[in-house]
């Protein structure tokens, strides 16, 4: 049996995209740029804040100083609007309760900023005990870089082979690829299954609770 199985986060555990894309066009709106529908986000998202406003900006906007005034405002209203909207995706938190009778330790890696990530487990699966949580964080690479995978590794003192890493995206199969991980691509998500299989998922399932099929 698997000994860990580290999760992403957006379009994985909890479907986030209204309140990312209500975040951004506040301020995108606040420095004076036009906004998106919400459905234009999914494709947004996935490598981070940073990569985010930049893909949200007119693309004679795409400069240093602009993201990071557009990256403040976000910032600000994102830290106490993060749930207003944000709900957990169906049998995700029986996996996560199943996950953890049986043993098996559960963590979460994200590209979501550090703080973000560690509320919004915290109000969302407040009896679920994670060995990590681990979001965006300064001067760290965020993924596909494996750098903070391999840490969860260290903390939980696992070897690879004892892994599943599991999310919805293509940076996430990647990121399980550099860290020498069963990558488990998620068809519930905010990224289309063909996505996942291009990027070499290795498994791909479409309801949380196959996932038991694979420890």
């Amino acid at each position: 049996m698997k000994k860990l199985v580290i999760f992403d986060l957006d379009g994985t555990l909890v479907n986030t995209i209204s309140d990312l894309a209500a975040s951004v066009n506040h301020a995108l709106e606040a420095n004076g740029y036009p906004q998106h529908p919400t459905h234009s986000y999914p494709q947004f998202v996935g490598n981070g804040i940073y990569k985010l406003i930049e893909r949200a900006l007119p693309e004679n906007s795409r400069n240093c100083q602009v993201i990071q005034a557009v990256k403040a405002d976000f910032m600000a209203h994102y830290m106490l609007h993060n749930t207003d909207h944000s709900t957990v995706y169906p049998f995700v938190s029986e996996l996560l309760c199943q996950l953890q009778a049986k043993g098996v330790m559960v963590a979460v890696l994200s590209n979501k900023v550090h703080q973000a990530t560690v509320a919004m487990m915290e109000k969302l699966f407040p009896d679920i005990s994670f060995c990590g949580v681990f979001g965006q964080r300064d001067g760290i690479p965020t993924k596909p870089d494996p750098v903070q995978a391999l840490q969860i590794l260290q903390c939980a003192k696992v070897s690879n082979n004892d892994v599943l890493y599991v999310g919805d995206s293509g940076v996430d199969m990647q990121t399980a690829h550099n860290a020498k991980l069963t990558a488990v691509g998620v068809t519930w998500g905010l990224r289309p299954e063909t996505e996942l299989r291009q990027n070499s998922a290795d498994i791909v399932i479409n309801h949380p609770l196959q996932l038991l099929e694979y420890l």
